[in-house]
């Protein structure tokens, strides 16, 4: 997405609660525990990857998009797909969009990244002047 700054990676954190499943101090209920309304996102609005999930092995990821802001209005804690975040960015000025990868077998989520998207802080076209 071109139009992405401010990117946030959660690997590190995702490592280390895969660090304590593995060891016992969490169990599985405890990171298994995605929402409805979230598998529902990922089955209509999700983006397919070729990453196993990490828990049950049985099914690769889906990414969901999540966007939230002041500008988007009625659009604010709605799931989107790319094309529509790229579509989003080039209409409003700002919005934070948060990615969350989904098992739809096991109910497996975690935060992948957070970033902003969107016109402000773009620079203002140039405009040219004409030749004489």
């Amino acid at each position: 997405m071109r139009t992405q700054r401010g990117l946030v990676d959660y690997a590190l954190q995702r490592r280390a609660l895969l660090a304590e499943v593995r060891s016992g101090r969490a169990g599985i209920d405890d990171v298994c525990d995605a929402s409805p309304y979230l598998l529902r996102a990922a089955k209509f609005h999700g983006v397919a990857t070729d990453v196993g999930c990490p828990m049950c092995r049985k099914e690769p990821l889906t990414h969901v998009f999540w966007v939230y802001g002041d500008e988007i209005k009625h659009l604010a804690g709605s799931a989107r797909g790319p094309s529509e975040l790229e579509s989003m960015a080039g209409t409003f000025g700002e919005f934070s969009v948060y990615q969350v990868e989904v098992c739809r077998t096991c109910s497996w989520n975690h935060l992948v990244a957070s970033f902003v998207m969107g016109k402000k802080g773009e620079p203002a076209p140039r405009r040219r002047r004409a030749v004489k």
